[in-house]
């Protein structure tokens, strides 16, 4: 049953289980709507827009003006802009803003708000790499906005009963997680290409430069990153998904929300040493399969373990030696006395037979009608959602380390104090990596 934001904030559910919100309809009552800036409001904002369609749209802005003539469609009172940078000269309209740009722009949208003092939603991943992740997280820790990663996942019940289930030990403490995705954008061997013809592939760099569409500002979409020229093979999205400059593929898109279960559940964060297989890294195209084993360390009373991610055909031995159910995507927990196997819509113990009368723990976590309702309602409360940034940073970290194993190809060994992998400098351009003029001084 759908819930809406409104109910949801005026429920006394929501009041005795948001964490630390006992003056939470108070709250609800004292801003009543949120003013909202859209940046990205084609594409995947436009996707999202009715989530946030009960505050007040007061900001649109994107690169392509179609993009904008559409949001303003919906929102006619909006003031519309081409360049976000110039949305943050009228910051005083607005309250909170929706980041739902390209990868390689997430940084520099969510900082200047930040700044700002707005309250931030953005979308998965949270950054392009490993260093703006690590300076959003410190921002957002300094200004105390409400500030939510789009992992829509994290706020299911699915999720939720899940995790509260990892942590009541039923089965055991967990000493590997195996986690795999059937998505096989990018390049792909030629023997896999021919296998799998449905899928959208990226076999090599576009060729040669196409007309800049008149409704696309091409130098503003590329922002910091390296110049090139305009190739259709980029726009319109997700295409430019597949290219190192602007993304970086699968592993981070997502890794946001099937790494999440583990990372979250089993209180991670930095990992010891990354390693990653697959074909040799292309210096521009991002792999459709490939596979990553993080170590991570000891936890508390928890003791350490590993955590391997498969995509495109890389599966886990379990899966395929059929010893588990053949969910095309999926992460399993091994503990001392069992598993458990999760998707987006279910999950269950291993072996069924053994757990067949099992007691599950009684929820400990709150029950939320979808994850900008969260946000939303958060925000008003001056309450942090439960992916906010100084989660959601972590966690976007270590997905990027498992491409920058990848791309240079050996078993790193990760400083997080310093953000450097001690034992391969050649990392330090895949951790940060500078600007075009114009973006590079600007946050």
């Amino acid at each position: 049953m759908r819930v809406s934001r409104r109910t949801f904030a005026q429920s006394a559910l929501a009041s005795a289980l948001l964490p630390g919100v006992p003056g939470f309809l108070r709250a609800r009552g004292a801003i009543d709507k949120l003013n909202i800036a859209l940046i990205g409001s084609g594409g995947r904002g436009m996707q999202t827009f009715p989530q946030f369609a009960d505050e007040n749209i007061v900001a649109v802005c994107d690169i392509d003006s179609n993009a904008n003539d559409k949001a303003k469609l919906k929102v006619p009172a909006a003031k519309a802009y081409r360049d976000f940078r110039k949305l943050f000269d009228d910051a005083k309209s607005f309250d909170a803003v929706v980041v739902s740009t390209t990868e390689h722009t997430h940084y520099h949208a969510t900082m200047l708000a930040l700044k700002a003092g707005k309250h931030v939603y953005c979308e998965k991943p949270l950054s392009y790499n490993v260093w703006e992740a690590r300076q959003i997280r410190l921002e957002a820790a300094k200004t105390k906005v409400s500030t939510q990663m789009g992992n829509q996942m994290h706020a299911t019940d699915n999720m939720r009963a899940c995790l509260e289930l990892v942590r009541s030990n039923i089965i055991g403490a967990v000493s590997e997680v195996h986690v795999w995705v059937s998505r096989a954008w990018g390049l792909q061997s030629e023997a896999a290409a021919k296998r799998n013809k449905d899928i959208v592939m990226s076999q090599d760099s576009p060729k040669g430069t196409d007309p800049v569409p008149a409704n696309v500002d091409w130098d503003l979409w590329l922002a910091g990153a390296p110049a090139r020229p305009f190739n259709k093979a980029y726009l319109p999205g997700p295409q430019w998904y597949r290219y190192w400059d602007f993304a970086n593929g699968t592993m981070s898109d997502l890794g946001s929300h099937w790494n999440d279960l583990p990372f979250w559940a089993l209180n991670l964060d930095a990992p010891l040493t990354v390693e990653a297989f697959g074909p040799k890294a292309h210096p521009d195209v991002t792999p459709a399969s490939m596979t990553a084993k993080y170590e991570y360390g000891p936890r508390g009373d928890r003791p350490g373990l590993t955590m391997t991610w498969y995509q495109g055909e890389d599966k886990p031995a379990l899966f395929t030696d059929k010893k588990i159910p053949q969910w095309s995507n999926g992460v399993l927990f091994v503990g001392a006395k069992g598993m458990i196997l999760f998707d987006y819509n279910r999950h269950m113990l291993l072996p069924e037979d053994q757990f067949k009368d099992v007691k599950r723990p009684e929820p400990s976590l709150p029950r939320v009608p979808g994850h900008q309702a969260e946000w939303i309602a958060c925000a008003k409360a001056g309450k942090q959602p439960l992916s906010n940034f100084a989660y959601a940073g972590l966690l976007t970290e270590a997905n990027h380390l498992g491409n920058v194993a990848y791309r240079v190809g050996k078993k790193i060994t990760w400083d997080s104090a310093t953000m450097t992998v001690t034992n391969a400098p050649e990392a330090a351009p895949l951790i940060r990596r500078p600007y075009r003029k114009g973006w590079d001084g600007l946050v």
